[in-house]
């Protein structure tokens, strides 16, 4: 299988919530036959209450950008034992969390199957989502809607407020600041 350019979003909104996003980044940057090859910036964001409770707390959130061969839904399985394994609470998915990671888009793959979608059904409308992806990958196109990254997220009517996160803690990811160092590093 060759390699292909998958999009993670990422987002914490419990507890040391740089840390949770650190760790994140962290392990995934460890995942066999894969490369993170982009961290977007840390953004703070307001909990959308649509069908679900997130709670109160402001979410940080942001995007990576990774280089894999792994299949989609073997990805998703690691991604949800990244989420457990950083107390994610399985029984309440959709209230406050340590970490959500969600594939965004999978290279310009469709998949609709039982448990996975890509790309992600919602993406286009939420702005927490499109900000830091338009960072990575301002001119991707979205293979169904056929809207560029930038274009989604000028045409969103989502009106939670998303802020950059400022300032910015420091990072062991290159030039683009997204998470805090380890302490012991």
């Amino acid at each position: 299988m060759r390699r292909e350019t998958v999009y993670i979003g990422f987002g914490s909104n419990v507890g040391d919530r740089v840390d949770f996003c650190d760790r994140a980044v962290t392990l995934l940057s460890l995942l066999p036959h894969s490369q993170v090859t982009g961290v977007s910036l840390l953004y703070e964001t307001e909990p959308v209450k649509d069908s679900v409770d997130p709670g109160n707390g402001w979410f940080l959130n942001g995007v990576v950008q990774l280089e894999t061969d792994i299949a989609p839904h073997s990805l998703l399985d690691l991604l949800r034992e990244i989420e457990r394994s950083l107390g994610r609470d399985e029984d309440h998915r959709s209230g406050p969390r340590t970490i959500d990671l969600d594939i965004l888009f999978y290279g310009e793959r469709v998949i609709n199957e039982a448990g996975l979608t890509v790309p992600h059904p919602r993406l286009h409308q939420r702005r927490f989502v499109l900000m830091p992806l338009s960072e990575l990958a301002p001119l991707l196109v979205h293979p169904t809607r056929l809207r560029s990254v930038n274009q989604m997220l000028a045409e969103t009517s989502d009106p939670t407020e998303v802020r950059l996160l400022f300032p910015q803690p420091s990072t062991r990811y290159g030039s683009r600041p997204a998470c805090s160092p380890r302490l012991d590093s």
